[in-house]
C-alpha cells in the first residue's frame, strides 16, 4: 500500500489502484492456493499492461509485482 500512496494517481488509474488493492488483500486472506493464482495472474497482468503502454518501467513494475507476492501465502501457489 506504500506503493500506492507513492506513486498514487498520477501513476495508476483508480481502477487499477483497486486492482492492486483487491490483489494484496486475496493474496493476504487467501485460503486456497487457486485465489492466490488469480490474484497473481491479474497483478502480472497489470504489470505487463503498465510497461507495454509505456506509462511504468519495467523495474518499476517489478517492485509493484514483488510487493504483492509479499503479501501472499508463505507456500508458493504457482
Amino acid at each position: 500500500m506504500r506503493m500506492l500512496a507513492d506513486v498514487g494517481p498520477t501513476k495508476l488509474h483508480d481502477p487499477e489502484q483497486e486492482r492492486v488493492r483487491d490483489a494484496a488483500d486475496t493474496l493476504i486472506f487467501a485460503e486456497a492456493p487457486d485465489a492466490a493464482r488469480a490474484a497473481l495472474a491479474d497483478v502480472d497482468a497489470l504489470c505487463e499492461h503498465l510497461v507495454a503502454t509505456e506509462r511504468w518501467s519495467e523495474e518499476r513494475a517489478a517492485e509493484l509485482a514483488r510487493d504483492l507476492v509479499a503479501c501472499g501465502p508463505l507456500a508458493p501457489v504457482a
